[in-house]
């Protein structure tokens, strides 16, 4: 039976701009390319999409040039969108900045994405999912954090529920963060972020500390130092795996959301790492924020990685 993810965390409309590098206050920056892509949650949702998961789109969606663009990306990956649309807002956007070595600027605005009330809530037929996704952004969001919370802290059961804290983490509010990590299952976090919500700088002894006492584990995400796993009180090092990187923007969403889909599907937490780590550095070789590469090209890497 193929398992169901609820994304929690909104889509938004990615303005993607390449440049020679990120320029300083009252400078501009020299563009070598643009493009306009759906972005923020869609990421994590096309990676367990295209790792063989089902996958419905809890988050809001509105009404307007951009809010169009996230359904037709929705629709092209068949994500399904559980929520009815805010005919007052459109989506929001994120203009993010790729400089030469591929890594990524963010300035965000929200739109529709970043409110929530509890009616919008009641449209979501929680029951019907295995897996739950929640990012720190929906949580930074004055319009949707109050909501969320208090679903956080009453929902009698929420399934699964994988917390990514995100590049915002130092700015959610302290009640908030710690509602969304007394639910978490797993929380899956960058080095810096894990670091700011543990206060320690060593990502396996973060990796450690965010596992504690959890019913899933933690994965700290090093980037081209591979990942750490803790489970148990069991730590576990998996090593990267090395590309070309062109683009780093959505590496982090392509890394959760196929750790999940590969956990769904019973492999090991070491073993859907595995898998994610592969699947994010594929991504990073190509330009766009929802890159994640297939089942087909991730299990291809990973044989010619074994047969080496």
């Amino acid at each position: 039976m193929t398992r169901r993810l609820l994304q929690m965390s909104g889509c938004v409309v990615d303005l993607l701009y390449e440049v020679d590098q990120v320029p300083s206050a009252g400078e501009e920056a020299i563009v070598r390319g643009f493009s306009i892509k759906p972005g923020g949650g869609f990421n994590a949702m096309v990676a367990a999409s295209r790792t063989g998961m089902a996958v419905g789109y809890g988050g809001g969606i509105g009404s307007g040039p951009f809010a169009q663009i996230v359904r037709e990306g929705l629709t092209a990956e068949g994500i399904s969108c559980l929520r009815h649309p805010d005919r007052t807002r459109d989506q929001g956007c994120c203009t993010v900045l790729i400089d030469a070595q591929g890594e990524r600027t963010f300035v965000a605005s929200e739109g529709a994405e970043g409110h929530v009330s509890p009616g919008d809530l009641e449209q979501i037929a929680f029951a019907e999912f295995d897996w739950t996704l929640l990012s720190g952004y929906a949580l930074h969001y004055a319009g949707s954090r109050d909501t969320l919370c208090h679903w956080l802290e009453t929902a009698g059961t929420i399934p699964n529920l994988v917390f990514d804290p995100s590049p915002v983490v130092a700015a959610i509010p302290a009640q908030a963060r710690a509602a969304a990590l007394q639910r978490a299952h797993w929380v899956s976090a960058n080095a810096r972020e894990a670091t700011i919500l543990t206060g320690l700088g060593d990502p396996a002894e973060a990796a450690q500390s965010l596992a504690a006492s959890r019913p899933g584990g933690a994965v700290v995400r090093a980037g081209s130092g591979g990942c750490f796993v803790a489970l148990g009180g069991v730590v576990e090092h998996i090593p990267p795996y090395p590309v070309q990187v062109v683009d780093t923007n959505g590496a982090g969403d392509a890394h959760v959301g196929s750790f999940i889909a590969r956990l769904s599907q019973g492999d090991t937490p070491a073993l859907a790492a595995r898998y994610a780590n592969v699947a994010a550095a594929i991504s990073t070789t190509q330009k766009g924020p929802a890159t994640t590469p297939t089942r087909s090209v991730v299990a291809d890497a990973l044989n010619r990685k074994e047969a080496s």
